[in-house]
């Protein structure tokens, strides 16, 4: 008998907190916790997508790592895939801690990534981005590494943010697929 009531007040209370309105939670203001972006930079998915590799990209110096925060919401991830000794895993950074990692190897070194084909796929307001890429260490050097980041974007209302990127790098056991190995006469963008 215990069992049946209990069953009988759980029901009855599932029941009644759906008929109930529920409360909408105001979205966190994360204009408030990050620098304030160029508008250029976040009013759409190409834009976005431009200004995440040229804000990393240039000779050996300093970065605009406050441009480069704009972009991200507050608790942004940066994740790549590691290969070691016959296992991979995985290197999870924080936008700050790809600030203090990045920032000190750009100090000596310089870096130019650039999309070689942007895959997208939006649906309201999210997006995900296969981005294909390509490293120099000089903007007129061949490329010494290749790869795809997986890019999730959210549009606010206002403004598009990163949430995070996933990287993994082309190797001989890994080519990129044909269909994002080459930039074509198209734009680089792909919906």
């Amino acid at each position: 008998m215990r069992i049946l009531c209990a069953i009988f007040l759980a029901v009855l209370f599932s029941a009644t907190s759906f008929a109930r309105p529920q409360q909408q939670i105001p979205p966190p203001d994360l204009a408030s916790r990050v620098p304030a972006p160029k508008t250029a930079d976040v009013d759409s998915v190409d834009h976005i997508m431009f200004a995440i590799y040229d804000v990393i990209s240039g000779p050996p110096g300093e970065r605009d790592w406050n441009r480069f925060r704009s972009l991200f919401v507050p608790e942004g991830r940066l994740t790549s895939t590691v290969k070691r000794e016959g296992s991979d895993s995985i290197r999870l950074l924080t936008v700050e801690e790809y600030v203090n990692g990045a920032g000190k190897y750009f100090l000596t070194n310089g870096f130019f990534e650039s999309a070689i084909v942007n895959k997208v796929q939006r649906f309201g307001n999210i997006a995900q981005v296969f981005s294909s890429y390509e490293s120099r260490h000089a903007a007129s050097d061949k490329p010494f590494t290749r790869g795809i980041n997986s890019m999730q974007l959210l549009f606010d209302g206002k403004r598009w943010w990163v949430l995070s990127i996933l990287w993994d790098e082309e190797s001989a056991s890994n080519p990129l697929p044909k269909e994002m190995a080459q930039r074509s006469s198209a734009p680089v963008t792909q919906q």
